[in-house]
Formats: C-alpha cells, sequence, structure tokens
C-alpha cells in the first residue's frame, strides 16, 4: 500500500509540474524616460532593463537609468521583483525596485540610494513589441535627505528571447 501511496503522489507532482505551463523567456528593454522631481527639476534620458522570469508570473528585474537636464545628471541602478500577465496582445505588469542612485551636477556629485514602485503595459506578443507605458514612483535619498515625491515615465522597445 506504502508503495502505491508514493506512485499516486509522484505521479500527482508530475502532472503538476506539466500544467504548470512553460516559464517566459528572458526579456531585455531600451527606451526613453522623462524624470520629474517634487523640487521642479524635470530631465529627459534613457532607460534600460532585463527581465527574467522564475515562475509563469514571477520574476526578477533589473534596471538602469540616466536622466540629464540643465548639466545636472542622475544616474539609477535598482534590482527587484516583477509579477506580470501571461504574454499576450497586452501584458500588464508590475515591480518593486531597490538600488542605488548617483547625482551630479558640476564637480559636485553624490550617491545614494532609490526605491522605484510601478508598473507599466506592453503591447504585442511578438519578439519585438512596444512598451506603450511604464510608470514608476521613485523614493531617492541623499545623505539623510529623503525625496518621497518623484516620478519617471519610459517608453520604448522591449524584445522577447
Amino acid at each position: 500500500m506504502k508503495k502505491f501511496i508514493g506512485v499516486a503522489v509522484l505521479v500527482c507532482m508530475t502532472s503538476m509540474l506539466g500544467m504548470a505551463g512553460e516559464t517566459p523567456k528572458p526579456e531585455v528593454f531600451g527606451g526613453y524616460q522623462f524624470t520629474s522631481t517634487d523640487g521642479g527639476w524635470h530631465a529627459s534620458g534613457w532607460s534600460t532593463a532585463a527581465s527574467i522570469n522564475v515562475w509563469k508570473m514571477v520574476g526578477a528585474t533589473a534596471d538602469f537609468s540616466g536622466a540629464y537636464s540643465g548639466g545636472q545628471k542622475l544616474y539609477t541602478y535598482t534590482f527587484g521583483p516583477v509579477i506580470s500577465h501571461p504574454k499576450g496582445n497586452f501584458s500588464p505588469y508590475a515591480h518593486a525596485l531597490f538600488g542605488g542612485a548617483h547625482a551630479a551636477a558640476g564637480t559636485f556629485s553624490d550617491s545614494g540610494m532609490t526605491m522605484l514602485f510601478g508598473g507599466g503595459l506592453d503591447f504585442g506578443k511578438h519578439k519585438l513589441v512596444f512598451r506603450a507605458v511604464q510608470l514608476d514612483w521613485m523614493m531617492l535619498r541623499f545623505n539623510g535627505i529623503t525625496d518621497k515625491n518623484n516620478v519617471r515615465v519610459n517608453t520604448g522597445l522591449l524584445y522577447r528571447f
């Protein structure tokens, strides 16, 4: 009887793995970014990200960006979890990213931390798709001073392997 129960459990577990579906492949994003801080600084720049799924809807993202305006620069490098809808004609996602930031203005520069909470919407189900919008609430912290009311908006192209 113990052997029968063991075989039944093994068959059930194997069938559950088959029903789990195929894990989506890695994705790479590159595009335009607009950043606005609550101090009134508005900047344009670039953003790039790479994501890999661990399960069908859960993965990890690494995000790097740079924004420039009036001789001032802001770079961010963040990592964190992402939850996404299975890939179809449109794919919504949400993420929570944590990492560092580097700000520079003339000869002054400082490094700190950043957190990004947001998500977006991708259109298309082929290898090259359009990221219509990614909207992130951005928190920056430099030398004990926290700046909480910042926004970052991205758009661009996403390549799925």
